[in-house]
């Protein structure tokens, strides 16, 4: 496929993501090689209709005709976009997943993830991507749900872990994610476990 073929159907892919969508050169692996790839990439940029946040990583603006101004770039997106580009497995950690599940308001400058790829910290502005390697055992095999709800247990902390938690905890499963997770996460953190358990099983004050 020519070079103008393939950034056309790029950019063609990019378009119908929306504004604000994040990508990396490896998702258009099936539209050619690399090195063709990352060059269309690169003459996007220069004609400004993807923007570099990273190296490697892209955005495709978001504009508010309301603020009249482009939206700020997701740090979250950008995560995933590292991962899949690496093929790590990230999952919120500390406050911003806790942030996530709505269980506090707060959303620090440092967005934390634990990875089982090699520790790393990406700075975008004033705001930081700091991804921890972890035991493999507290995000392997674990479904989405399942995996937010091991780190928000892990960020609540077992001794702040009160029965006001698990039921907020406990409101954020269906039945059906209660039955996977008791399935997925028994080879976890054993103190992690029991809770997971003991908020599954609803035995918490009401």
């Amino acid at each position: 496929m020519r070079a103008q073929g393939i950034q056309e159907k790029i950019f063609s892919r990019i378009k119908a993501s929306g504004g604000g969508s994040i990508f990396v050169a490896s998702d258009f692996n099936d539209l050619g090689n690399n090195d063709a790839i990352r060059k269309s990439l690169s003459r996007l940029e220069k004609t400004g209709l993807i923007r570099r946040v990273l190296q490697g990583v892209y955005e495709y603006p978001e504009y508010s005709p309301f603020l009249q101004e482009f939206v700020a770039t997701s740090p979250h997106h950008i995560a995933l976009a590292l991962a899949r580009n690496n093929a790590w497995t990230i999952v919120p950690n500390g406050d911003i997943v806790l942030n996530q599940l709505g269980l506090s308001p707060q959303v620090p400058a440092e967005w934390t993830y634990v990875s089982d790829g090699p520790s790393r910290r990406y700075i975008l502005g004033k705001t930081t991507i700091h991804l921890k390697r972890t035991s493999g055992r507290d995000i392997a095999n674990l479904s989405d749900k399942s995996a937010l709800i091991v780190q928000a247990i892990k960020a609540i902390g077992k001794h702040r872990m009160d029965s006001a938690n698990m039921r907020k905890l406990s409101s954020l499963m269906t039945d059906e994610e209660k039955f996977t997770i008791l399935s997925e996460a028994k080879y976890i953190t054993n103190w992690v476990y029991e809770m997971i358990k003991e908020i599954c099983n609803g035995r918490f004050v009401t």
